[in-house]
């Protein structure tokens, strides 16, 4: 009898880069878009490997999951990405084993963020680990491992805090605005692209600036009209774009396009022009800047910006840690308990395979209640695995070496992923 026991957690890998180590640019060249998602979870699933996910977002690429060697999930990730994998590996942080779980733990409640306490990373782990499971690349460990994590950062959240007052990217080019542009309310300003940060920078403007003068635009139309349309704002056709760069004062880019999509033509010629760049890759050109009219700020030129907020934030840490600690020793405990239940799955099974056995050897015999001996016998088996799951609960440290010793005495064939 074969059984299939859980992954080994000495398996489990984080390999990634962030904004602590590479700028903005190196961070576009290993960003991964929705298609080159799906790309990647195939050429994992080709491989063997089921039960991974990357967090691909302005601060981060990251990937988490099982496999022989980190190496395994570099070369997944960068053989999707348009980077180099020489120069990932140079930059690249990797963590295994309990240093992997506790990672995500930390980047999911804000710890790990270039903003401290940023809650927005949550909904990305949720949706990153939501594409995986959909394109069957999530096991039973990375799933509870997740939502273990998403608990924990709502816990944070509501018990400490750490997220508390608004400090984000978005918030972030709103105060810079704030600074630089005394007169905002009367500039024309450009908002390409109406994704999440998009709205979310948008609806910061109007409600801290008080600004309405803002023009969206978006590849799709319809998705600027619509907002646009709900918020009193104008709109513009992509087709405009060119035209509408030309007339505008301040320009936010929030797009996830490959290549940049504002141009030095864009701006040549034109007056003076502040330009923020929330997206990543960058998605104004590189020699844009060479413009002695032009600013460009990018997203690590806003994470600068320091506030009173992030001082506060700081103070919440401990609590944080507290929360994130006891809630992982709890995963770690379930992950331990599954590894011994399995074996004890199949002891029971053996047990039961014997019980069945002398049974029928009875049956030849004379003068018994083939019930009443099911029925003691049967709760003879349910009493071993209990003192046997007992003594391995109690003795965690030698829980391992008793299990091994069990699954041995009884051939149950149980053995390691």
């Amino acid at each position: 009898m074969q059984v299939k026991q859980p992954k080994d957690i000495s398996n489990f890998h984080i390999v990634g880069i962030n904004y602590k180590k590479t700028d903005a640019a190196i961070r576009g060249l290993f960003a991964i878009n929705q298609d080159q998602y799906q790309q990647l979870l195939q050429a994992a699933q080709a491989a063997g490997m089921h039960d991974l996910f990357v967090l691909s977002t302005c601060n981060r690429t990251e990937i988490y999951g099982f496999a022989p060697d980190p190496a395994d999930l570099m070369r997944l990730l960068c053989g999707a990405a348009n980077g180099n994998l020489q120069v990932f590996n140079s930059l690249a942080y990797v963590k295994s084993g309990e240093g992997a779980v506790r990672h995500l733990y930390q980047v999911g409640t804000g710890l790990d963020s270039q903003i401290l306490g940023d809650y927005e990373i949550i909904g990305q782990i949720k949706g990153a680990a939501k594409f995986a499971k959909a394109n069957g690349c999530v096991g039973t460990f990375l799933e509870r491992l997740v939502n273990s994590v998403l608990q924990v950062s709502k816990l944070i959240k509501n018990e400490t805090g750490l997220s508390s007052g608004t400090v984000s990217v978005a918030f972030a080019a709103v105060r810079l605005l704030e600074s630089k542009v005394a007169d905002i309310q009367q500039k024309n300003i450009v908002l390409l692209g109406v994704g999440k940060i998009g709205r979310n920078t948008c609806k910061n403007m109007m409600e801290y600036l008080g600004v309405r003068n803002i023009t969206l635009i978006n590849r799709t139309t319809a998705v600027a009209e619509d907002f646009a349309g709900k918020h009193g704002l104008q709109y513009a056709p992509f087709e405009q774009l060119g035209e509408s760069l030309r007339a505008a004062d301040v320009i936010l880019v929030a797009t996830n396009a490959p290549q940049p999509t504002i141009l030095r033509k864009h701006m040549e010629g034109t007056g003076s022009k502040l330009i923020i760049d929330l997206s990543i890759p960058f998605n104004v050109a590189a020699d844009v800047r060479e413009l002695s009219h032009v600013e460009v700020v990018n997203v690590d030129d806003l994470s600068k910006i320091q506030d009173e907020t992030l001082a506060r934030r700081l103070n919440e840490v401990p609590k944080a840690i507290s929360i994130i600690e006891e809630h992982m020793e709890e995963f770690l405990y379930w992950y331990k308990m599954r590894k011994h239940a399995v074996v004890l799955k199949a002891v029971k099974e053996k047990l039961t395979e014997i019980h069945a056995r002398e049974i029928k050897e009875q049956k030849n015999g004379a003068h018994y209640n083939l019930e009443d001996i099911e029925e003691v016998s049967s709760r003879i088996i349910q009493k071993m695995i209990n003192l046997m799951a007992g003594k391995v609960r109690k003795e965690t440290e030698k829980g391992d070496q008793y299990i091994a010793m069990i699954s041995e005495i009884f051939e149950t064939g149980a053995n390691q992923d």
